[in-house]
């Protein structure tokens, strides 16, 4: 089965049943409500629930100051995040903890695959 718009209940079944396919490229590109960066959904438990998400980040977009509420994982595929703990380059990986905030911009563009188990916060 593919899906190009998955969701899961709250136990991380769905209709779907014990596995999930998703064609990444029939999925479509949708604004994240901040400028330059957008997403294709991958996985979401909905509102308050895990999101897997693939990100593209424009040449010089930038997430405000946000704290994650829970453990954020994110492998950058191409370019670069930058952040007051430094760079992360393509081919890397960076995990936030519960707790942390920061901006976060991407000075030359990014493409990032990022899991969230709760949503970000901004402040």
């Amino acid at each position: 089965m593919t899906e190009t718009e998955p969701r899961a209940n709250a136990s991380g079944a769905g209709e779907w049943g014990p596995s999930l396919t998703v064609d990444v490229d029939a999925a479509p590109w949708k604004p994240t409500g901040f400028p330059g960066i957008e997403m294709k959904v991958l996985f979401d438990q909905g509102e308050d629930g895990m999101r897997t998400l693939l990100m593209r980040w424009a040449p010089g977009s930038e997430l405000p100051y946000h704290e994650h509420t829970e453990i954020e994982q994110t492998y950058v595929f191409e370019g670069s995040l930058v952040d007051s703990d430094g760079e992360v380059t393509a081919g890397n990986y960076v995990c936030r903890q519960k707790g942390s905030r920061h901006s976060v911009r991407a000075p030359e563009g990014a493409l990032v695959l990022a899991v969230f188990i709760r949503p970000n916060r901004f402040l």
